[in-house]
């Protein structure tokens, strides 16, 4: 299956610690280029991510954002090193009697490193929470590009079937065209009072066969409709083989649209370069 390299995912996680909100959303790119924006304490997870989106994606500008809130009630909180502190006012009380003098204030013992210390979360378990998050917002994420992709694939095979079936009224009007052309000549010579000889006609006729020739194209028309929906059934990142191909058609219409001395022929030319260009512009978005 071909993928899409559009796309947008959203999870929202959430735990005792608060909740979080992951965003991820791409457009086409003609390599991957990976963007992140998440809040500071969380920028570690960042090689991870790109880590992540490298084995699953080839291609796409991709931005991943998260968002955090931390639940009010579970910040973090101060706690008393009790066994410190009293250490301390004992010292304290201890040299001030020593001294003389009795000005202990409580404020200084609480500054003192160590006696009031702050309970942090569990970084680690909220960081593991988060990923757990990531990865479903990037399986969503696959699924929306395959899900798109397929019915990019389903557009293209239409106009293939439409580059066949121009091709297949070309081939079919050829021997009428020729004939008609074939009676042109015939009357400009009698129109110039000519009688041609068997031989001369022959010539003309042969001329007039060779400029208008088209079954090459039209083989290699049917060939690259064959090959481009082959590779459509093989999936995967076949963006770059698929714009190749495009390029194919062209010139094969191109050169049945300067071989053409017909107006069917240059209406189906025309139909063609519609057709291709419709194609191209889906594959611009594939992966």
């Amino acid at each position: 299956m071909i993928h899409s390299m559009t796309a947008f995912a959203r999870i929202e996680v959430k735990g005792d610690w608060g909740n979080a909100i992951w965003e991820i959303r791409s457009v086409n790119q003609r390599y991957l280029e990976t963007y992140f924006r998440m809040p500071e304490q969380f920028r570690g997870l960042e090689p991870v991510l790109r880590e992540r989106f490298r084995k699953q994606l080839n291609r796409g500008k991709v931005e991943c954002n998260l968002r955090f809130n931390a639940n009010p009630a579970t910040k973090s909180k101060l706690s008393l090193n009790t066994a410190l502190a009293e250490q301390l006012i004992q010292h304290a009380t201890s040299i001030g009697e020593a001294a003389g003098v009795n000005n202990l204030n409580p404020l200084d013992i609480m500054k003192w490193p160590g006696v009031m210390e702050v309970e942090e979360a569990d970084m680690d378990a909220i960081s593991a929470e988060l990923m757990a998050g990531f990865d479903h917002a990037l399986k969503d994420f696959i699924l929306a590009r395959a899900s798109e992709g397929s019915n990019m694939a389903e557009l293209i095979e239409q106009r293939l079937e439409g580059i066949n079936q121009q091709a297949t009224a070309v081939k079919a009007h050829m021997p009428e065209i020729i004939l008609w052309q074939r009676e042109r000549i015939i009357e400009k010579f009698k129109d110039a009072g000519i009688d041609p000889d068997s031989t001369r006609l022959e010539q003309e006729l042969v001329m007039l066969a060779q400029k208008m020739d088209v079954d090459e194209e039209i083989d290699r028309l049917y060939s690259h409709v064959k090959e481009t929906k082959k590779i459509l059934q093989k999936g995967g990142a076949q963006g770059r083989r698929l714009d190749f191909m495009m390029q194919e058609f062209n010139r094969e219409a191109n050169t049945l649209g300067s071989k053409s001395i017909n107006t069917d022929i240059t209406a189906a030319a025309v139909e063609l370069k519609v057709l291709i260009e419709q194609m191209r512009e889906q594959i611009q978005n594939i992966e």
